[in-house]
């Protein structure tokens, strides 16, 4: 039984450049997959040969978005979330991310988007 987990991630960009990152095909492959293919709400993510699809389900600009996994079933609302919270006070960026895992995978999960934020910083120049 996969669980829901939340992560947050504080980055110095403007919520406009980390947004594109986070919901364009361009933006994703540069620090998400290795590359991206859109067709429609339909996304193709590409890892090392390895295909996984997903649709995009929800989309706020500058805010977040949502895709969900398109092997999941139709009862399980397993997806994965990024949505960006912008401190009033100090204009620093929070990156939640939200996912889902089987509790033995959660470190590594989360090792990997830990892994997956590095890139995307580096893809930001931060």
């Amino acid at each position: 039984m996969k669980s829901q987990y939340e992560l947050e991630y504080t980055l110095n960009s403007s919520p406009k450049v980390l947004f594109s990152r986070l919901s364009t095909a361009e933006g994703l492959a540069e620090w998400f997959a290795d590359d991206v293919q859109v067709d429609g709400d339909d996304y193709v993510f590409i890892w090392d040969n390895t295909e996984q699809r997903a649709k995009l389900v929800q989309l706020r600009e500058n805010k977040y978005v949502r895709f969900k996994w398109a092997e999941t079933g139709e009862d399980e609302d397993r997806y994965f979330e990024f949505k960006l919270d912008i401190d009033e006070l100090t204009g620093d960026v929070a990156l939640f991310i939200t996912d889902f895992a089987e509790e033995d995978e959660k470190e590594d999960a989360i090792y990997l988007w830990d892994t997956q934020i590095t890139e995307l910083k580096r893809a930001l120049g931060l």
